[in-house]
Parts: C-alpha cells; sequence; structure tokens
C-alpha cells in the first residue's frame, strides 16, 4: 500500500501532477490525499467581492476557491481511478501539509508549485521545509500557469 498527500492549490489540475498520480497507480492500494491550503492570493484571483460589508471575508473567500480547487481535483484524480480524499487546509501550506499529513499518514508528500519567479511557496522553500517536518519523500512538481485546467 502506497499513501500520497499531494499539497497544491493554483497548479491543481496540471498535466505533471496527472502524470505522477497515474505512475502511483499501480501500486497495490495506493491511495491519495489532497489538501488545498486556503492562502489567498490576490484579490483580482479571488474575483470581486461584495459591495457592503456583510458578504463575506477575504478568508471566506479564500476557503471558498481553496474548496472549489479540492473539487476539481478530486474530479480529476478519480477520472484517472484514484482512490482519492481529501481537505482544505489552513492558510499556512507548511502547517496544512503537516495537520494533514497528521490524519493521513502519507509514505510521500507531492507538492505542486508555480514556477520559481511566480511561486511565493518557492522563495520560501516549501518542497524542503515539508520533507525536513514531515520527514518523508518529497516530490516537487512545478505546473506552468496556463496549463492547468
Amino acid at each position: 500500500m502506497h499513501r500520497c498527500l499531494i499539497v497544491g492549490n493554483q497548479t491543481l489540475g496540471g498535466p505533471r501532477l496527472a502524470e505522477a498520480v497515474q505512475e502511483r497507480l499501480p501500486v497495490e492500494g495506493a491511495e491519495f490525499y489532497v489538501v488545498v491550503p486556503a492562502t489567498p492570493i490576490s484579490d483580482q484571483e479571488l474575483g470581486p467581492g461584495p459591495g457592503s460589508d456583510a458578504g463575506p471575508s477575504l478568508q471566506e473567500r479564500a476557503y471558498a476557491l481553496a474548496r472549489q480547487r479540492l473539487d476539481t481535483a478530486f474530479d480529476q484524480l478519480r477520472a484517472l481511478g484514484a482512490t482519492v480524499d481529501g481537505e482544505v487546509g489552513d492558510a499556512d501550506p507548511l502547517e496544512a501539509a503537516r495537520l494533514a499529513h497528521r490524519r493521513f499518514g502519507a509514505d510521500e508528500v507531492i507538492v505542486c508549485t508555480l514556477p520559481l519567479g511566480v511561486s511565493r511557496w518557492l522563495r520560501g522553500n516549501l518542497p524542503k521545509k515539508v520533507e525536513r517536518s514531515l520527514g518523508v519523500p518529497v516530490v516537487h512538481l512545478v505546473e506552468e500557469p496556463g496549463e492547468v485546467t
């Protein structure tokens, strides 16, 4: 049995992640757990907010966007034949990975990011921090924004 934790946000739905999941599917009992940190990307990414103070907060909008991306990832990975579950995680991607790993107990983590010039996660060295913190191998995938569905 192989248990793989996937950490991603804007990059979920990309071809490299689909390929990585397909490579792991032949392992009997392969399971995947996706965590999407509820990290606000920008006001532009979140879309226009309501005109009044009574509307959703930036945090609530970030959660809703992360939930939407999680649902899309479920659809994509299940279409490949994967057994997958997951959650919207903490806004801090390292903390989201830690909490998800505590629940799921992964043998491996896949961290999906944007390219170096664009990715805040890479500027913060997230793949190495996840590897050190969780003590499991980390595979880092870079997805180009235009390749993500």
